[in-house]
């Protein structure tokens, strides 16, 4: 480690975590270079939803890059993007009856952020965006004013602005009396407020601790904006493409977005891909090249990313992943009984789980035990308190397992 504490900048989290050099991966496991392998509960952060080096994404990236595919295209046509945009279409939208634009940007989730946030202000022609508490959207500067965490705020060094702060439904003040005390502020000349560009809400706060909205209490948040003339953006950028047993998050709760962010497990491989999903008329409200980025036309990532649909050619492997979840939530329900009194929580929803141990102090050491016994987990919420579980979706079983018991010897020894 000593190259990385020399050269890398001090800006440097997951390696102090983690203090081990890693030299290859295979789906669910990463080996170091002493040899030893460890269990993947972070996928990248959501972003390995198909695993390490996915076989059948490596051999189309390797057979695009030997016959010399377009690898950086910007955003001119490529026959890569072609069959990416015709995939997303036939196996994503169609299916859904969503007639929507995709919108590339830069490769990161807050890129999408910041493309949906000008255009929410472009559209309504109003600058304050509703975001909401513990929720995280990105750490560019738009995307951090919506973004709740202090922590990451204070590194902006300049007035995060134009953003109104309301509960999340399970925060404290949540549910529907916020929403509708909003409402009636909004329709009073003097409460001093005005209406929204946007509401933009993640449906299930990954980084905020796995906090679970109910499909109410969303359909409410997306009716206000309706009211009021408001664009509803869903950032669905660590939640989506099949995290949660289904392609999004909010599949089957009687959401109409406006905009649906996209990032991390759409490029499929681990290659950098975003993406915004776009109602027709709003799109048209943008001019050519007035929202640019240099990485916009991934060739590796539309690829794999196309090659990633594949699992969406049936309910099969949502069914799987489904299942997969309940594993995960009956483990960490175990965990939570046999810690009686001490007010763990479970929360989650597919192959999102988390455990909330309530004190970030526990829930460090617990990483560093989960890590020295082969598992990597990372904590997430106020405070670090939260153990947020996303595996691939395409871990073995008997990984699944393993990481699991992992986990609970880890609990039950540091707590």
């Amino acid at each position: 480690m000593e190259v990385f504490e020399k050269w890398e900048s001090e800006i440097r989290g997951y390696s102090r975590m983690w203090p081990t050099v890693f030299t290859s991966a295979s789906n669910a496991r990463q080996v170091d270079e002493s040899g030893r392998s460890y269990i993947d509960f972070f996928a990248g952060a959501g972003v390995l939803n198909f695993g390490h080096n996915n076989d059948r994404m490596k051999r189309a990236v390797i057979a695009f890059l030997e016959a010399d595919g377009v690898v950086h295209s910007l955003d001119m046509a490529t026959t890569a993007k072609r069959d990416f945009l015709e995939g997303f279409a036939e196996k994503i939208l169609g299916p859904r009856g969503m007639a929507m634009r995709m919108q590339f940007m830069g490769p990161t989730g807050s890129n999408a952020v910041e493309a949906a946030l000008k255009l929410a202000r472009r559209v309504t022609g109003r600058r304050d965006v509703v975001a909401f508490t513990h929720g995280f959207h990105g750490m560019t500067l738009g995307s951090l004013a919506l973004t709740a965490n202090d922590y990451f705020r204070a590194a902006a060094g300049v007035p995060l602005e134009h953003v109104v702060r309301l509960p999340f439904e399970t925060a404290p003040g949540g549910g529907m009396r916020a929403l509708d005390d909003y409402r009636a502020l909004l329709a009073d000349s003097s409460s001093g407020l005005v209406p929204p560009a946007a509401f933009v809400v993640e449906t299930i706060q990954a980084e905020g601790g796995v906090n679970v909205a109910s499909g109410e209490w969303l359909r409410a948040v997306q009716q206000l904006a309706r009211d009021v003339d408001a664009l509803f953006v869903i950032d669905d950028i660590q939640v989506g493409c099949g995290r949660t047993g289904s392609y999004f998050s909010f599949d089957g709760m009687d959401l109409d977005p406006d905009i649906v962010c996209l990032a991390k497990g759409i490029g499929g491989f681990g290659t950098p891909l975003a993406m915004n999903l776009v109602k027709p008329e709003h799109d048209a409200r943008w001019s050519p090249g007035e929202h640019t980025g240099t990485f916009r036309g991934q060739g590796l990532s539309f690829v794999a990313g196309r090659e990633a649909l594949t699992y969406f050619d049936d309910d099969a492997f949502m069914a799987r992943v489904r299942a997969r979840g309940e594993v995960m939530a009956e483990a960490l329900g175990a965990i939570v009984r046999d810690a009686a009194g001490r007010g763990f929580e479970v929360r989650g929803r597919g192959m999102i789980q988390a455990l909330d141990l309530g004190d970030g102090a526990l829930a460090k050491a617990v990483t560093t035990a989960c890590f020295e016994a082969g598992l990597l987990v990372c904590p997430c919420g106020t405070g670090g308190r939260v153990l947020k579980l996303i595996p691939p979706l395409t871990i073995p079983d008997d990984d699944l397992t393993e990481g699991l018991e992992i986990l609970a010897s880890a609990v039950r020894a540091t707590a």
